[in-house]
């Protein structure tokens, strides 16, 4: 059995995208991912955020819902890590770093 997946995490991932993209812009050093479950990857680097899936430094995983409440400041992302809602692979203070670029873009 398909599971058409594809245009609703396109749009999902479309708006992280189109948020995310000027916060990243020169605000990354090297390069993270955040992995919205169920729906897709964003890449994060110096140049913004993109759509796809690849070798990052940091990963951060989280719900399409935990992510939106980050961005809108209304779960702190210290205390979606503390809690188990967002799951961190790799370096932690990249994974700091993007997190403040994932709250100031709310």
């Amino acid at each position: 059995m398909s599971q058409p997946t594809s245009q609703p995490s396109s749009q999902i991932i479309d708006d992280y995208v189109s948020l995310l993209t000027p916060r990243a812009r020169g605000a990354i050093k090297g390069v993270a991912r955040l992995d919205i479950t169920g729906e897709g990857s964003v890449m994060l680097d110096e140049n913004g955020a993109r759509a796809g899936e690849g070798a990052a430094d940091v990963v951060l995983i989280a719900r399409d819902a935990v992510f939106r409440r980050i961005l809108s400041g209304e779960q702190n992302p210290v205390t979606a890590f503390m809690t188990g809602k967002l799951k961190v692979e790799g370096n932690a203070q990249r994974a700091l770093k993007v997190s403040a670029i994932l709250v100031d873009a709310g």
